[in-house]
């Protein structure tokens, strides 16, 4: 079976790793520094703090935006479940927003549409790596006063009219996971001009002790304070020193990324059954994910069966993601089903192909094969 995605772990990396193990900072060390600065860089935003999963990223930004119980945040219907997760972790209130047909990234149109007086941020997703419309979310956000945070998991390495993603919100939350552009097993980071918001991040993320080990032992003292609610969301530094080995890897396998796209598109622009993915002039997607969409109309059966008849070619195939207010959850805080038409009709139209930069171009032409085999059995 040929996976949707996976990671590359190759002997630099292990290198990486094993120099930490053998030192003397397993956690909360150098390394950890050292790849939020590298990130930082990288992305050319300023500030990164680096937390132990994406998840926690969110949570962190939320929080860092001062959401509580009863704000409002809008977040677009499709995206994994932790998009919407962390407004409620802080007691706010998901409001969901449907997407633009053509990059299934959230829709302005339709966030302007949600605004209220209760609303106090927009948390938008750069869906399968494609930077959402950042000019139009952060003028209405600068219109009504809302606090933007760039959910990028999918979207490290993109940009957007020039500028790296990591830069176009107030906040971006990265994912580490291991299907990501890169990994660190598990991990996230939160990016940021503002330095005051890093500094509160960095309290945040390790049980809100006002002063961490390294600065209470620049004074030799023992002495520390607790000034707020934090988590231990502290990252380790055998993570980050796989993460900072990653990195340094991370444009070479965007090219890559860009090259199994642009087979696909070649390959599939012919078959009348597929919608493939939209790229917007000027910006540059970091391909996390590739997604056709059936023209369900042109088919005997609807996207469930051609699913299963990949895979059983198979082929890895996928589907990110079902709408969060569909959810079992969601429904019983009162989310009803038939409120976002593109993100529900997408929803039952979509499979994401494998792409990940480790695939040979005998993998790129066996999904190819396979795709055309299957949609063209099922042609009506």
């Amino acid at each position: 079976m040929l996976a949707y995605a996976r990671q590359i772990i190759d002997d630099d990396d292990r290198r990486a790793v094993d120099a930490v193990l053998k030192g003397d900072w397993l956690t909360t060390g150098p390394m950890v520094k050292a790849f939020e600065d590298a990130v930082a860089s990288y992305t050319h935003a300023g500030h990164g703090v680096a937390v132990n999963t994406g998840t926690a990223a969110l949570h962190a930004a939320t929080w860092a935006a001062n959401i509580s119980a009863g704000d409002e945040v809008i977040v677009p219907a499709i995206s994994f479940v932790a998009s919407a997760n962390c407004v409620l972790y802080m007691g706010g209130k998901p409001v969901f927003a449907d997407l633009s047909p053509d990059t299934l990234n959230i829709d302005p149109s339709d966030i302007e549409r949600k605004i209220t007086s209760r609303t106090k941020a927009i948390i938008s997703v750069d869906f399968t790596g494609h930077p959402a419309d950042h000019d139009a979310i952060g003028a209405i956000a600068e219109k009504h006063g809302l606090v933007t945070i760039a959910d990028a998991a999918h979207s490290l390495g993109g940009v957007y009219k020039g500028r790296k993603v990591g830069t176009l919100a107030d906040m971006t939350a990265l994912s580490f996971h291991p299907v990501k552009q890169v990994t660190t097993g598990e991990g996230g980071m939160i990016l940021t001009r503002d330095a005051a918001i890093a500094k509160r991040i960095r309290s945040f993320r390790h049980h809100g002790i006002d002063l961490d080990l390294h600065q209470r032992s620049k004074t030799q003292s023992w002495q520390y304070d607790v000034n707020m609610l934090g988590y231990n969301y502290r990252i380790p530094d055998i993570n980050c020193a796989l993460g900072l080995s990653q990195l340094g890897k991370l444009d070479r396998w965007l090219d890559r990324r860009h090259q199994i796209a642009a087979r696909y598109d070649e390959a599939f622009a012919k078959l009348p059954h597929l919608q493939l993915p939209t790229v917007r002039q000027n910006v540059v997607p970091a391909w996390h994910l590739y997604i056709i969409r059936l023209h369900t109309e042109t088919l005997r059966v609807g996207r469930d069966k051609v699913f299963e008849a990949l895979r059983a070619e198979n082929i890895g195939v996928n589907v990110h993601y079902v709408p969060i207010p569909w959810m079992s959850h969601y429904a019983s805080l009162g989310y009803e089903r038939g409120q976002w038409p593109v993100a529900e009709d997408s929803h039952l139209r979509m499979i994401s192909l494998p792409m990940f930069p480790g695939m040979s171009d005998s993998d790129i032409q066996d999904v190819i094969e396979a795709v055309t085999r299957v949609v063209t059995y099922y042609s009506a």
